[in-house]
């Protein structure tokens, strides 16, 4: 996308100290064009919703600038949530109203004309598959259901631009699948910016047309999937020994193999990036016989963000991060 369109974020230096412990947030920058989707990637606790927050204007920045719709988020405040929409971790909604209900008090607080506040309840309803449960309370609504009505709530203004902050998270692969091919059409049919946090290495896969990696508050790769994964080169091999015990004994078999990087647990198995490509995986196979070693599965994979998380911070993405990443509550919101 052409970079002399003005961006629809733009994020220099951006940086969040809380009173205690690192930086939330530690210099970051980052440009999103209108009309894209821009996939935040990373574990728990390393920014993604802080990040989120700040460009929301509903956490102070401590130092940097982030431009939000053409508006400065510390200044603009009030001139950004114009122009915006947001579907955070933690919807919002009351479980003893109706999703109409609801639709109701969101176009009224929005100050759309009382004419038009049913129909576009109503068309938003439809849009993302609740008509049949409309008048049903929100309380007996499933996982699913919730992240589909919140995410309608937050276009209900038309926003030039769409914060969804780990909208998949707990969803079954049918409620997944469903979000994933709205979140196209906003993006293709309406031309909405669409800014994806998420710990999913498949969404960020399919969904994003650039991904930017955070770990430990700090962006460590930035690119298409595409480039990202063809930057890591060598496929990985990853063999899961029919005797669980002998997981240690795979990692010293397969070590000489690796890449530049030592053979690391996944799932049951135990994965390394290969030095010589499909080359050697016959080798593998012969060292694993050498040393006795019973596979039940071995397969060759193609490079993924997975890998690239590995390359750039030295372990999986499924491995990082325990915490949940939250910004205290003491903290103030900008008017």
């Amino acid at each position: 996308m052409s970079e002399s369109r003005e961006a629809a974020i733009e994020v220099q230096g951006l940086v969040k100290q809380f009173k205690k412990g690192p930086r939330a947030v530690d210099g970051i920058d980052l440009r999103v064009q209108p009309g894209e989707i821009y996939g935040f990637l990373g574990p728990n606790g390393a920014g993604k919703s802080t990040t989120v927050l700040m460009l929301t204007t509903l956490l102070p920045p401590t130092e940097g600038s982030a431009r939000v719709a053409g508006y400065e988020v510390s200044q603009d405040g009030a001139r950004v949530r114009e122009h915006i929409g947001a579907a955070l971790q933690e919807a919002a909604l009351d479980p003893f109203l109706t999703a109409r209900e609801h639709m109701r008090l969101q176009t009224a607080m929005h100050g759309l004309p009382k004419a038009e506040r049913k129909r576009r309840g109503d068309d938003l309803i439809e849009r993302v598959g609740l008509a049949d449960a409309a008048d049903r309370k929100v309380g007996g609504y499933s996982g699913g259901m919730r992240r589909r009505l919140d995410l309608a709530l937050a276009l209900v203004h038309g926003p030039r631009i769409l914060f969804l902050d780990e909208p998949t998270t707990g969803l079954d692969i049918q409620s997944r699948t469903a979000l994933w091919e709205e979140v196209e059409r906003l993006s293709s049919e309406d031309g909405v910016t669409v800014f994806l946090t998420t710990q999913y290495l498949e969404e960020a896969d399919a969904l994003a047309d650039r991904v930017g990696i955070i770990d430990d508050g700090k962006i460590v790769a930035e690119g298409t999937p595409a480039v990202l994964k063809a930057e890591i080169g060598q496929p990985s091999v990853e063999a899961i020994p029919a005797d669980p015990r002998r997981c240690e004994d795979v990692t010293r078999v397969l070590a000489p193999f690796g890449d530049g990087e030592q053979p690391h647990r996944v799932g049951d198995g135990i994965a390394v990036r290969l030095n010589g490509g499909d080359s050697t995986l016959a080798d593998v196979v012969r060292a694993l016989d050498r040393e006795d070693i019973e596979v039940a599965h071995l397969q060759l994979h193609a490079p993924s963000l997975d890998d690239v998380f590995l390359a750039k911070t030295g372990r999986t993405l499924e491995g990082a991060g325990e915490t949940e990443d939250e910004a205290p509550a003491a903290e103030s919101t900008p008017a």
